[in-house]
């Protein structure tokens, strides 16, 4: 598999990736990941989450992540992937923190929890028999990565296993997300989505191997996958601009009303659409869940599918497409 020209462009955003590197498009691809992988290494951790964004990663076409693995990454620890178990597998882990290795990039999917180790645990000390949690894994590694970078956004965020029961507003496990898990002592690159969209978990990696940290948003997120609402690409603008909103599911027209979070979510699924291209959220009729920001899934109480007031759009345009407030979206509580 060769990653030419038009692949390594649609990964990374298109036009944006010939300013950010112009010297890959001279040297060839190919070449400079291959360059760049001899001296990276990928630990993957999962934490508390449901494994989407591993089966996300799995579904990268082009390139297809079999060839990404073998050819441009070494992938040293990826519970979903790899064949090893128990502690032949941990080992890893281990002699990574021993070593003090400094030659990896270390990936976290789901979010963790702080109240017991015993709610997400990865092995076992073989002298003690006391099991490690996801936590410990993370803190250790984390200290000496090149960077760290947070899958998903359960990792991102808290998400799903950082809800607050309503009743005593507390969670159970003491979920948080990996940039507070590290508040303060390094800064952790955020892809969220659930799942991530391939081509961001990818295209982010390879960034931080050719370029390092790429540009970030207010949330931590690569501006040029989340830069631009879902709202300012819709396939369904055009039904925006002239007033026509669908009343039901199925109906012709945007899908404001109905609750479609577009306008305040940042990302871009409408161009960049799932499963190579076959379809977007918005474009099948679903409607935007605002699963990129912070707020989700919950939205101050609202929920999923109820109408939105985007409160914090500020400007507009001639067609009446509301202005994004910096550079991604923040949806109002």
């Amino acid at each position: 598999m060769s990653l030419n020209r038009r692949d390594f462009l649609k990964i990374m955003g298109g036009t944006t990736a010939a300013v950010a590197f112009p010297g890959v498009m001279i040297q060839g691809c190919k070449k400079a990941l291959e360059k760049a992988a001899e001296r990276t290494n990928i630990i993957w951790l999962e934490g508390q989450s449901c494994s989407g964004c591993s089966v996300s990663l799995l579904n990268k076409l082009n390139p297809d992540i079999v060839s990404v693995i073998t050819e441009h990454i070494s992938l040293n620890y990826q519970g979903v992937l790899m064949g090893g178990t128990g502690s032949a597998a941990t080992r890893v882990l281990e002699e990574a923190v021993k070593k003090q290795r400094k030659d990896f990039i270390l990936l976290v999917e789901g979010a963790i929890p702080t109240k017991s180790d015993i709610y997400c645990t990865l092995g076992e000390d073989e002298k003690s028999r006391r099991a490690t949690g996801v936590r410990e894994w993370v803190e250790a590694l984390g200290k000496k990565a090149m960077a760290i970078v947070s899958i998903g956004t359960c990792a991102a965020y808290g998400g799903i296993p950082a809800a607050k029961n309503r009743v005593t507003g507390e969670n159970p496990t003491g979920s948080i997300s990996v940039q507070e898990l590290f508040k303060g002592k390094r800064i952790v690159l955020n892809v969220p989505g659930c799942p991530p969209h391939p081509d961001w978990m990818v295209g982010t990696l390879l960034h931080v191997l050719l370029k390092g940290m790429p540009r970030l948003d207010e949330y931590n997120r690569p501006v040029m996958y989340y830069g631009k609402t879902v709202h300012e690409q819709c396939e369904r603008l055009s039904y925006y601009k002239r007033g026509i909103f669908a009343k039901e599911w199925g109906d012709r027209g945007c899908l404001y009303e109905l609750g479609c979070l577009g306008m305040d979510t940042g990302c871009d699924i409408p161009v960049r659409r799932w499963n190579n291209g076959a379809g977007s959220c918005t474009d099948c009729g679903s409607g935007c869940i605002g699963c990129t920001e912070n707020v989700f899934p919950e939205f101050g109480r609202r929920g999923i599918y109820q109408s939105l007031h985007a409160a914090n759009t500020t400007g507009g345009n001639s067609a009446g497409v509301p202005g994004k407030n910096v550079s991604g979206g923040a949806i109002n509580g």
